[in-house]
């Protein structure tokens, strides 16, 4: 058997061929062991593909939903699923001033934070009314904001921390069907970068990551109701989203979790301390940028 790109007539002996073929089949290690993490919004969706691959490479998760049940629904799927890091949750609404509070009392130090949670609602503009405005910013913004002004400070302190906030292609390409969430959007990727220049010179990062269309909980059930709504079958409507609503992805195709947990996890790594202020996409080539 000869590895690809071996010269032709070069033989490898039969340990240097097994350590080869080893070689390939180990994990990069990620050196997350022992790092606590908050991912906020992680019961389900990307939130929680991300809080399980964190867990998978040894970080200590911290599971957050609004509801006892759901937490513990999560922790116990983690447990299933072979982490080794060990998992705690916390139900509060973190979209809440309150809820942060509870949060922080709780967890007062972890050296990663995921600031996932987030809501998104179809409406035309002009049925958009302040008060939807207001909750959008409340929960898609200030649950980032408040939770960052609490562990930022005792990041630089130790000085090694991690930052994402999970934002969307929606920042930069603002939906028409959907202005007041992409203004949140938009509204994470300058705080992030602003954040960013705080920490210059120091082990401390923030990014943000935009985010393409995702097959998460509430965009399936978003296309399961079309589906029943137009009596057709999921992969139609599929199909149909990326024909006429987003015509630019190279993707064709809803995003998985995964996928995306498995680029955050990266991010919050030690692995990934020269990526710091950026806003990095994991949008399935929707936006039609170089950069």
């Amino acid at each position: 058997m000869r590895p690809e790109g071996q010269t032709k007539g070069v033989k490898l002996s039969d340990q240097a061929e097994s350590l080869f073929f080893c070689s390939h089949r180990i994990a990069m290690n990620l050196e997350l062991e022992g790092k606590r993490a908050l991912v906020t919004g992680s019961t389900a969706g990307i939130g929680y593909a991300i809080a399980e691959k964190l867990a998978l490479e040894g970080a200590s998760v911290i599971v957050n939903g609004r509801t006892r049940e759901r937490v513990d629904q999560a922790l116990a799927k983690l447990s299933g699923n072979g982490a080794r890091g060990f998992a705690k949750g916390i139900s509060a609404d973190l979209g809440t001033a309150d809820g942060v509070r509870q949060a922080v009392e709780q967890f007062p130090d972890i050296d990663i934070l995921v600031n996932n949670l987030g809501i998104f609602e179809p409406k035309a503009f002009e049925e958009i009314p302040d008060a939807d405005w207001l909750r959008f910013f409340e929960v898609n913004v200030m649950s980032g904001v408040r939770l960052s002004r609490h562990y930022l400070p005792r990041m630089k302190q130790r000085n090694w921390g991690r930052i994402i906030f999970i934002s969307s292609e929606s920042a930069v390409q603002i939906p028409a069907e959907m202005i007041h969430y992409g203004m949140t959007k938009t509204a994470q990727l300058a705080i992030s970068r602003g954040l960013a220049e705080t920490v210059a010179g120091s082990n401390v990062t923030v990014n943000s990551v935009l985010v393409g269309p995702t097959s998460s909980e509430g965009v399936i059930g978003f296309v399961d109701q079309l589906a029943t709504q137009q009596k057709k079958d999921r992969d139609s409507i599929e199909r149909e989203f990326f024909r006429s609503m987003r015509p630019t992805s190279l993707l064709k195709r809803f995003i998985e979790p995964k996928e995306i947990g498995a680029f955050v996890t990266f991010l919050c790594s030690p692995l990934a301390s020269a990526t710091n202020g950026a806003a990095l996409r994991a949008d399935g080539g929707v936006v039609r940028s170089i950069l």
